[in-house]
């Protein structure tokens, strides 16, 4: 599980500046389309869930945070927020359907999540630490409501992606908190077939994998060496797990943060601001793969976070995954080590 730790914390880096880049795309969105259709049609592309209705106060407490006295003094009559954050933010993967057949996907059906990082924003929102929690950690799952007024029964030795199978999104903050009992400010779902077609907005992406891939479940056959991918190629890449090393997880996060750091080498890359076509197909793609909760679920919204986050650099970005050993009961799966994980925990509330 060690690794090559300089190389984990670059895809971790990328990671979240990946988030902070959809945040900031608002910026640049709601400036081009200041009103008219154009403006709707990718306010309302953004889906949410309304998690804070669905949990209640059956969660960790949000901390109380004071004014600071610049902000209460500031002439400005909405001052950009500066408090501490956490962020859960997903990645999601669904095979099901024809769309998701095209780009590679396999025969299983529903919805997964295949990335997991709790971001945590540090107040004054200059300081940021990504912790990654892999999707094969064993935990309790505990009890999630349901729409349909019901609820998920507790599991135990549950793999932690299995709470976005059985609850979605609500589910799946419930267990983050439940394992870390650190209040989750907001929620991102980064939805990997809306990723593919933002890579085809953007012209696709330039990717040097160090091995050769062959991988007949995400269908992907490529030489080591550098390849300039296209969407449905990308999305494999991000899918490919048994073509590699020993075709564990791990080697899979390997993989995605590369294409991470790829896509958003692409986007500082390309100059969107002298093409509303291709802002538009950007801005489209971006906002078409999100689900949020519903603190975040408009251009506005995205854009205030987005503007609060122009100080945070990646040098100020700590990036760490949750300390796991084997499973004595699976050595295919993972499991805390503590009292490790739960020092980290506690340094983010």
């Amino acid at each position: 599980m060690n690794g090559d730790d300089e190389g984990r914390r670059a895809g971790r880096r990328s990671r979240v500046l990946k988030a902070a880049g959809l945040t900031l795309a608002g910026v640049l969105v709601a400036g081009a389309a200041a009103g008219g259709w154009v403006y709707w049609h990718l306010n309302d592309n953004i889906k949410s869930v309304d998690i804070n209705s669905a949990l209640g106060d059956d969660r960790p407490a949000k901390p109380v945070t004071t004014p600071s006295p610049s902000a209460s003094a500031s002439a400005s009559p909405s001052p950009l927020p500066s408090e501490a954050l956490n962020i859960l933010v997903l990645g999601s993967d669904s095979r099901s359907g024809k769309e998701n057949q095209a780009l590679g996907g396999g025969s299983s059906t529903g919805a997964r999540s295949d990335t997991a990082m709790v971001v945590h924003i540090d107040a004054g929102r200059t300081e940021a630490t990504v912790v990654s929690i892999p999707r094969d950690t064993l935990v309790t799952r505990p009890s999630c409501p349901l729409e349909d007024g019901g609820s998920t029964a507790v599991a135990y030795n549950a793999m932690f992606n299995s709470a976005y199978s059985v609850g979605g999104p609500v589910c799946a903050v419930k267990t983050v908190e439940s394992i870390t009992d650190v209040r989750m400010d907001h929620y991102i779902e980064i939805d990997f077939s809306g990723f593919a077609k933002l890579v085809n907005a953007l012209g696709g992406v330039t990717v040097t994998t160090d091995e050769d891939i062959d991988d007949s479940s995400s269908h992907l056959k490529l030489k080591a060496g550098t390849h300039h991918l296209n969407g449905k190629q990308a999305l494999a890449l991000a899918r490919t797990r048994h073509g590699i090393g020993d075709g564990s997880d791990l080697g899979r996060i390997g993989l995605q943060q590369k294409l991470v750091k790829a896509l958003l080498e692409q986007i500082a890359a390309t100059d969107l601001l002298t093409s509303p076509t291709k802002l538009y197909k950007v801005a489209d793609a971006i906002t078409g793969s999100l689900t949020t909760d519903t603190g975040l679920d408009s251009l506005g919204e995205l854009t205030t976070l987005g503007q609060s986050l122009k100080g945070l650099s990646s040098d100020q970005v700590k990036t760490v995954m949750m300390p796991v050993v084997t499973a004595p009961s699976d050595a295919n799966r993972v499991v805390a080590n503590e009292p490790e994980a739960s020092e980290l925990w506690e340094s983010l509330r």
